[in-house]
C-alpha cells in the first residue's frame, strides 16, 4: 500500500508500529462510518424531511406573525361606520346561524352533524388566521376600489 519513503519518519519500535496500526485503524473506520453515512439514503432522507419540516414551521410562524399584524393594520384603517356596520351584520349572521343550526339539528343525519361539528372545531381553532384573512381580504377589496375610484 504504502512504502516507508511515503512517510516523513518509519516507526522505529514495535510500540510505535503499534500506535500507527491503531490511528490507521481508527482513521479508516472514521472513513468507512463516513461512506456508509452518505450512501444510507434512507437517513440521508429523514434529515433532509426534518430539515425542510423546521424550515416550514418557521416560515408558517412568520407568515402567521405578518397575516395578524396585517389585520391590526386593516382595523385600525377601518373607518367606525365600516366597523359599526361589519358589528351589526356579525350579530346578523349569529342570529341566523342560530336558526340554522336548530333546523339542522332537527333535520340532519348523525354522521353529518358530527362531521360539520368537526369542521366548527378546526374553524375556531383557526379563528385569528381566518379574522386576518378576512381582514386582509377587506383590505384589498378597500384598495381595489379606490384604485377604480
Amino acid at each position: 500500500m504504502s512504502n516507508p519513503s511515503d512517510h516523513e519518519q518509519t516507526a522505529a519500535t514495535p510500540d510505535e508500529l503499534r500506535e500507527q496500526v491503531e490511528q490507521t485503524r481508527a482513521e479508516l473506520g472514521e472513513t468507512v462510518q463516513a461512506l456508509a453515512d452518505k450512501t444510507d439514503v434512507k437517513a440521508r432522507a429523514k434529515e433532509k424531511t426534518a430539515e425542510v419540516k423546521e424550515q416550514t414551521v418557521a416560515k408558517a410562524g412568520e407568515l402567521r406573525a405578518k397575516a395578524a399584524q396585517a389585520a391590526h393594520q386593516v382595523q385600525d384603517k377601518l373607518p367606525d361606520q365600516v366597523k359599526e356596520k361589519a358589528a351589526q351584520t356579525a350579530a346578523q349572521v349569529r342570529e341566523k346561524t342560530a336558526k340554522a343550526g336548530s333546523v339542522w339539528e332537527e333535520k340532519a343525519p348523525e354522521p353529518v352533524r358530527a362531521q360539520a361539528a368537526e369542521g366548527v372545531r378546526a374553524v375556531r381553532d383557526h379563528r385569528k388566521m381566518l379574522v386576518a384573512a378576512g381582514g386582509a381580504t377587506a383590505l384589498a377589496w378597500l384598495m381595489f376600489r379606490r384604485k377604480k375610484g
